[in-house]
């Protein structure tokens, strides 16, 4: 069976880039016609499929207005209208989670190489059945693209559940793990995920494709960024085997050319006999032949062993060195991708705290809108002006 490494991890989430409504530097659009769009349903749509009805009944049950959800349960959730992007929660739900999932890598499956049809048809049977294995994830948006180097999915899903409390059906990947049976906790989307990947290996088994384990991801580093690493690592990695298989070779002529010399051991087998002449021997010109041939063939064998050994040594040399160089890759690589994972934390927590505090604004902007109605209602703009003015006015005085 060919080997062909599984990835499968988590999107950024671009509903513009999966749809093609911008196209990227590494998208070919001659064949983005070959892309097999399985579902594209906007995600307003979505939401209103899967929620408005819950959040009817949750409002019908309110007697206290402000507990109703105004406006749309997308609104409420996230204080934007549904947008192509993920957004964040105040309670960290996300609207909505994106996998992308590839077989092989650019050298092995991508465009150009016998087994590029072969790994989009192991994604199309794999992608086809998903719905069925995941009745809480609701699919609205999942594209198979082919239109770049090597074919991959991306599944972009809402995730369902249903509470006693509060609105009965909500957004909760956590309930909805739990409703499909991967249990609670950190380790319940972990489940999730190997399930799913054992589901894909049977697939490429069934296609005469053996899968290797999954493949890490690249944390932060940019598609360019993180190609070149990886094909430094397959470089060195590859030129390691040829060592290995060179030093293989030699170990295998030595040992060959040790069993050559083992047949001079067949000298002493030959008759001898003394003469009358003393203490001479006589050989016949049949065992002489044999004993200068096998004289030339030892003289031979030593040079040839004597240079074996110096390949032999100059090999495993070779190798340690390769070994040390991908070591030494692998090992920037690891920094690399844990400052880059670093520095991107830090990023996002000032994202989440410029996020709260813009939110916080808007909130202040709403309650001083309904402030000013209620005073209009109650006819008491003059007063409310002449508020302001002789607030302002005490204000100056002081200063």
């Amino acid at each position: 069976m060919k080997e062909k490494r599984i990835s499968f991890g988590q999107g950024h989430g671009s509903l513009t880039h999966n749809n093609r409504e911008f196209v990227a530097a590494n998208v070919d659009p001659l064949r983005t016609p070959d892309n097999i769009t399985f579902v594209c349903q906007p995600i307003g749509e979505a939401y209103d499929q899967l929620f408005a009805e819950s959040t009817e009944r949750y409002n019908a049950r309110q007697t206290r207005n402000d507990r109703k959800v105004h406006g749309s349960y997308y609104e409420h959730l996230f204080g934007v209208k549904p947008c192509s992007t993920v957004r964040t929660a105040a309670d960290k739900r996300k609207s909505f989670y994106e996998d992308v999932v590839q077989i092989g890598k650019m050298e092995d499956s991508g465009i150009g190489t016998e087994d590029f049809q072969l790994v989009a048809e192991c994604l199309k049977e794999y992608m086809e059945s998903w719905s069925a294995r995941n009745p809480n994830f609701y699919i609205f948006n999942a594209v198979l693209h082919l239109d770049e180097q090597t074919p991959h999915l991306h599944i972009d899903y809402i995730p369902v559940g249903h509470y006693k409390r509060g609105q009965d059906v909500q957004n909760g990947i956590a309930q909805a793990l739990k409703e499909m049976g991967y249990g609670e906790g950190k380790m319940a989307i972990a489940r999730w995920r190997a399930a799913e990947v054992e589901v894909l290996n049977a697939i490429c088994r069934e296609h005469g494709i053996e899968p290797l384990p999954p493949d890490k991801s690249r944390g932060t580093l940019e598609v360019a960024e993180y190609k070149e690493q990886r094909h430094k690592a397959d470089e060195l990695a590859e030129q390691n085997a040829q060592a290995d298989a060179e030093l293989a070779k030699k170990k295998a002529a030595i040992k060959a050319a040790g069993k050559k010399t083992a047949k001079l051991t067949e000298i002493d087998s030959i008759e001898t006999g003394k003469t009358m002449f003393g203490g001479k021997v006589t050989v016949s010109s049949e065992d002489w032949e044999n004993v200068t041939a096998l004289a030339k063939k030892e003289v031979a064998s030593q040079k040839q062993t004597k240079k074996l050994r110096k390949e032999r040594d100059e090999a495993v040399q070779e190798r340690d060195e390769l070994k040390a160089k991908l070591s030494a890759v692998s090992s920037e690589l690891t920094a690399y991708k844990k400052a880059e994972e670093e520095k991107g934390l830090f990023s996002r927590e000032k994202l989440k705290k410029e996020a709260k505090r813009i939110s916080r604004e808007d909130e202040l902007s709403r309650e001083l809108k309904k402030a000013k109605a209620f005073i209009s209602a109650c006819g008491l703009s003059s007063d409310y002006q002449q508020f302001r003015y002789n607030s302002t006015t005490r204000k100056n005085v002081l200063e």
